[in-house]
Order: C-alpha cells, then sequence, then structure tokens
C-alpha cells in the first residue's frame, strides 16, 4: 500500500492537553506529521490518514530536548476544535 507523509502547522491559542501527555503543553505553533494511504476507490484516489505525530516543544521555545510525539488523529482533531470555541 502507498503511504505519505505529510506537514502542516498547528496554532494553539489555549493551552492544551492530550491523551498520553504528562503535562499541558503551552500555547504556540506546532508541527504535525501526519502519515496518510493510499485508498483506491472507484476510478478515485483518496487518502486515509492513519497516525499523526507532534512535534514538542512549540516552534520557537528553546527546549533542552525536542520530540515526535505519536498522537491520535481524532484527539488531535478535538484539541484543535477546542481551542477554536475557546478563542
Amino acid at each position: 500500500m502507498t503511504t505519505r507523509t505529510t506537514q502542516t502547522i498547528v496554532r494553539f491559542s489555549a493551552p492544551f492537553m492530550l491523551p498520553g501527555f504528562d503535562a499541558e503543553q503551552p500555547v504556540g505553533d506546532y508541527l504535525v506529521d501526519q502519515d496518510e494511504e493510499l485508498l483506491e476507490v472507484s476510478s478515485r484516489l483518496a487518502w486515509r490518514r492513519v497516525a499523526a505525530f507532534i512535534h514538542l516543544p512549540a516552534i520557537g521555545i528553546d527546549g533542552h530536548t525536542h520530540q515526535m510525539a505519536p498522537i491520535d488523529p481524532a484527539d488531535l482533531d478535538a484539541a484543535i476544535e477546542k481551542g477554536h470555541q475557546l478563542s
């Protein structure tokens, strides 16, 4: 199966918490990698998101360590939506 990875920047305007995180993350812009697999349906091509990873800390925040943490794509969508409702 063919896969691809896309990278986007997600802006959180309020501190946020995702399942599996030990601490709340601060406001900021975060790089998010999303892995997708190709679906061949009839005569159309479509991509289905199968994994997501967030780069910590936020862009521009100096930290001693940088990590890429796996996150559930649905949890990411919910956190983004919650942030939009708060702003």
